[in-house]
């Protein structure tokens, strides 16, 4: 079932795309906000079934259409992301400097889980947000002050985060130089 919810946000995503909307305007005609549609189709959060509903009627597409390319539960041993396949993610139109590559997600179990590489550019700038995740942050480059909810942590190359993603938090710019960090996320059943 999670394999099933987490490829909503994709499947949503591929279609806005194919039928050439942007996330704003598929937002206004789902009468939804632009951050909802975002952290919909980035993973970050699951939509309620009437928002589901509404946005795909907003798509102009069956129901039945829609499910089709939901992602479905595999009993493979292992699984491969070729780089190809990977995806810049659109973020809402409020954040600047932030460029997060979609590298992978899959439910395992009662667990599913999404790994994304963000790069944080010098003087980038965006407002707290809140997931559905608990979150993992490592530092790949460079560094970064992370604010999660009104505590601050400066972390450097090298260095781990993890914390609930329900409390409001966002990395800020520190630096001259980009960070590159490895998000992974975990979303429970």
């Amino acid at each position: 079932m999670n394999d099933f919810l987490i490829g909503i946000g994709k499947r949503l995503k591929d279609i806005r795309k194919k039928n050439n909307l942007t996330i704003n305007e598929l937002a206004f005609k789902a009468n939804v906000s632009n951050g909802l549609v975002s952290r919909i189709e980035n993973g970050r959060t699951i939509p309620s079934l009437p928002v589901l509903l509404d946005l795909i009627q907003s798509l102009e597409i069956d129901a039945s259409y829609f499910f089709e390319g939901v992602e479905k539960k595999s009993n493979a041993k292992f699984i491969y992301v070729p780089k190809e396949s990977q995806q810049v993610i659109e973020k809402e139109v409020e954040a600047e400097g932030f460029k997060y590559m979609h590298i992978f997600s899959k439910s395992l179990h009662s667990l599913g889980f999404e790994a994304v590489l963000l790069t944080l550019e010098p003087n980038s700038k965006r407002e707290k947000v809140i997931t559905d995740a608990w979150e993992f942050k490592y530092i790949l480059k460079g560094e970064v002050k992370y604010m999660i909810d009104n505590e601050e942590i400066i972390l450097k190359e090298g260095d781990s985060l993890y914390f609930n993603g329900k409390f409001p938090h966002v990395p800020v710019s520190i630096s001259n130089e980009s960070c590159v960090m490895l998000v992974l996320y975990f979303y429970t059943a």
